[in-house]
């Protein structure tokens, strides 16, 4: 009986995989759910455009033209030193997404490699990396992450290293999870029997395969980091003033509400808008794949 090649199992599934990739685009568009938040997603992103479009600076201070009114010159009004609210608020934007992005790409690394590590190696290893793995789940995200920036101090290389090291814990039981079921898929096997070197099968099969379910799955978590970014800034904690970031902007805003109330529903409505979006796709998402 003749061991079937390495491509001749790989290649169904590659074709899996990428059957899987567009069956997720089309859940998002074909229910309510993942319409609703692109549609959501959609908003956001214009008016960050149109922010980042304006003429105005971000930190540009006008002192005569504190707390003015919603209007042409000004779509979202000023704050207390004049500063465009429309310009901030994309620049804000712009600081929490990309301190979101660098969160999840950081943490999804770390726990891919240590994951899929542990997940191969087992036994004695396996147990100490996920005794250590436990007890950073046992503490709440936000709290670790505070822990984090009291030694390290605020700023935002030290907002981005903490929640790094408060969410990779999670992705690191979920990348060892989805590794030791890897173990029995028909290519690794097959590639085990072929002589393959373990090392070409991992590099090759096991990591992409565990990568592209930890990317769906992190689609859960987005809104949560962004929400973690925003709560950081607001209690001092994160992206220091006068660099624009939506939770600082809520800090700065909460003591004029009844003079200029606008100035915090813009960064609130942000973002919600953001969190929601990114919820109901990744919502979308899981609705697929119970049915």
């Amino acid at each position: 009986m003749s061991v079937p090649s390495l491509r001749t199992v790989a290649m169904p599934a590659l074709r899996r995989r990428r059957l899987l990739e567009i069956k997720h685009g089309a859940r998002i568009t074909h229910s309510a759910t993942g319409r609703i938040g692109l549609a959501l997603g959609v908003v956001v992103l214009i008016v960050l455009c149109a922010g980042l479009l304006t003429p105005a600076e971000p930190n540009a201070v006008a002192i005569q033209d504190e707390y003015l009114s919603p209007s042409l010159t000004h779509p979202l009004g000023t704050d207390a030193y004049g500063r465009d609210q429309l310009a901030r608020l994309a620049a804000g934007g712009m600081a929490s997404l990309a301190a979101a992005a660098l969160v999840l790409m950081i943490s999804l690394t770390v726990a891919l490699v240590v994951g899929v590590a542990s997940g191969l190696a087992g036994g004695f290893v396996d147990a100490v990396v996920m005794r250590i793995n436990d007890v950073l789940l046992s503490i709440p995200s936000i709290v670790l992450a505070m822990a984090v920036i009291g030694a390290l101090g605020p700023g935002f290389v030290q907002l981005v290293s903490a929640l790094s090291v408060a969410y990779v814990a999670t992705f690191t039981r979920l990348a060892r999870a989805f590794t030791v079921t890897c173990r029995q898929r028909e290519d690794i096997l097959a590639a085990r029997l072929a002589g393959v070197p373990w090392w070409t099968t991992v590099r090759g099969h096991v990591i992409p395969g565990v990568a592209a379910q930890l990317g769906v799955v992190s689609t859960l978590t987005i809104g949560d980091i962004v929400i973690s970014i925003a709560g950081l800034s607001f209690l001092g904690l994160g992206i220091q003033p006068p660099t624009a970031e939506w939770g600082s902007m809520l800090a700065e805003s909460q003591s004029a509400f009844y003079v200029a109330p606008w100035l915090l529903l813009a960064p609130a409505a942000a973002i919600l808008g953001t969190a929601a979006a990114v919820n109901l796709i990744a919502d979308s998402l899981r609705e697929g794949d119970h049915r």
